[in-house]
């Protein structure tokens, strides 16, 4: 993601009836000595680190890079880096900010409800305890996006919809928290952690060297590895993840193909039609398409 986002979102009777709704969701990226926060946020939401602040809602912030601190009214300074999920509760006193030398790039989702507060109530996450280390995780940093992705587009039912991507995503949490995860492999979390690095990189083209680098690992190893853990090569996985994200772009937003082609890191729309239906038999507008069309539509041009 290119550019900073967040949005608050409107609550009505429909989300209250369905028991969990989001009410914000947003990224940032903070540049070492940035000012934080970057970007200019309702009264009631403003942040700063001297006097710290006092939400209504529950808050999943994931740090995807980078390092910091938090704490709050229960908890003492705690340093996070990259892979913490921090989550801040209602009513509770807290603060965080990025490290000035690092920086750090985060996304957040608020939400409530009252589904949300009975699960909170059953201490599947705790007050005392908000920091859950899950590490660099590609899945979770999808399902942020999705929630992104769907907040722009604000297509009907959306809010529905980002309400379960965002109980998927503290399943996802409540499995590291119990779980640890402490005896991976140490190659499978470096090409793990490579994996997650290709799904933050979908807009743009890799340079697979330094990428390995990063890990650290030997290019030749990384490949080696990369390719017997995920039977794929990195450039041939990088590509699948822009073409999937092309497609999920297709299906869910009003983005011309222009706009979809640079937001995938295409040189050129050219480049990417001709990719794009090499690898799935169909031009990109083809597939808008045969996706939109109704399920009566599909019936009769597929089995007819």
């Amino acid at each position: 993601m290119n550019n900073n986002f967040f949005k608050y979102l409107s609550i009505g009777p429909t989300e209250e009836r369905w028991g969990m709704y989001v009410t914000t969701a947003g990224y940032s990226k903070v540049a070492p000595h940035e000012h934080y926060p970057n970007q200019e946020h309702p009264s009631s939401h403003h942040l700063t680190w001297n006097r710290g602040r006092i939400l209504n809602d529950y808050y999943m912030i994931f740090i995807s890079r980078g390092r910091g601190v938090f704490c709050s009214a229960l908890t003492p300074p705690v340093e996070v880096e990259a892979g913490t999920c921090f989550f801040l509760f209602p009513g509770v006193w807290h603060r965080y900010k990025p490290d000035a030398k690092s920086g750090w790039e985060e996304h957040w989702v608020g939400f409530h409800g009252y589904y949300v507060k009975q699960l909170m109530d059953k201490n599947f996450f705790n007050p005392a305890n908000p920091c859950v280390h899950i590490g660099l995780n590609k899945d979770l940093l999808v399902l942020f996006n999705q929630i992104t992705d769907s907040v722009k587009a604000s297509f009907i039912g959306y809010a529905q919809q980002i309400a379960g991507v965002t109980l998927q995503m503290l399943g996802i949490a409540h499995t590291a928290a119990v779980n640890k995860q402490q005896d991976i492999n140490p190659v499978e979390k470096l090409i793990s952690k490579a994996k997650f690095l290709l799904q933050e990189s979908y807009e743009q083209s890799v340079d697979l060297q330094e990428l390995a680098s990063q890990l650290p690992m030997g290019y030749s190893a990384f490949r080696k590895n990369f390719k017997l853990i995920t039977g794929v090569s990195p450039h041939q996985y990088h590509l699948e993840l822009r073409l999937n994200r092309a497609k999920h772009l297709l299906e869910s937003t009003v983005l011309n193909i222009n706009e979809i082609a640079d937001q995938t890191g295409f040189e050129s729309i050219y480049y990417f039609s001709k990719l794009f239906k090499r690898k799935t038999g169909l031009s990109p507008n083809e597939y808008r398409k045969k996706f939109l069309q109704s399920p009566q539509q599909y019936f009769e041009n597929n089995y007819e």
